[in-house]
């Protein structure tokens, strides 16, 4: 059940972090709307992992549309959801562009963002979930998407940078940063219980998440 006061939280992290099972799992818990990614509606993605140089301005466009009318329906709802749970921020959106895109694209980007006025509700918790690229890279196999089995280690990396960028200068919302190496709250369900309690706990500014792991007697 819903037993907290929050409104709206958003889990966010590199490809393969376990984000979206784990922003499913606190919908769950807490029997309240899931807002989803969706990123396997995206018909140029697995063209932009084959061809990413040709593919990125129709695949960060379609992303961006796609954004704009989740935002749109998340603002008719809000008066019949007391608490949503999304795995994504919008301003992702934007970081990927900026890693994927050449100068000339992403200034087309950026006008197209521009002109859609985008009013992004703002979470009341942003959820941030860290792994090294090695782990990501294995979960990522494990998953067995046939076209992110093309990704590179190379651009993971640049990904998790640009990610830890990010919210190191993320200032929009209570942040909570959680190390996904050691602890995995999608298949543990210990590790879960102890990150869901910590979720509704959390207070304002930047707290971290990194219990020390069960010894089992």
């Amino acid at each position: 059940m819903n037993k907290t006061s929050l409104g709206f939280i958003a889990f966010e992290g590199p490809i393969g972090v376990g984000k979206t099972s784990l922003a499913q799992k606190v919908a769950a818990s807490l029997e309240c709307e899931l807002v989803l990614e969706r990123a396997e509606e995206n018909p140029f993605l697995e063209r932009f992992y084959r061809d990413p140089v040709n593919a990125a301005l129709p695949t960060q466009l379609y992303f961006l549309f796609q954004r704009a009318r989740q935002i749109q329906e998340m603002r008719q709802n809000d008066l019949f959801a007391p608490l949503r749970v999304s795995d994504f921020l919008l301003e992702k959106d934007k970081l990927f562009a900026q890693l994927t895109l050449g100068n000339d694209e992403y200034r087309l980007y950026e006008q197209v963002y521009e002109q859609l006025s985008i009013d992004a509700p703002v979470p009341d918790l942003v959820v941030y979930l860290q792994a090294p690229v090695e782990v990501l890279v294995e979960r990522v196999r494990r998953r067995g998407i046939d076209y992110e089995q093309t990704i590179e280690p190379d651009y993971l990396q640049s990904l998790n940078d640009a990610y830890m960028q990010f919210f190191y200068r993320y200032d929009r919302s209570p942040l909570l940063i959680v190390n996904a190496e050691s602890i995995d709250p999608v298949n543990s369900n210990q590790d879960y219980q102890q990150l869901l309690d910590r979720i509704l706990s959390a207070g304002a500014g930047r707290e971290f998440f990194n219990p020390v792991p069960f010894q089992a007697s």
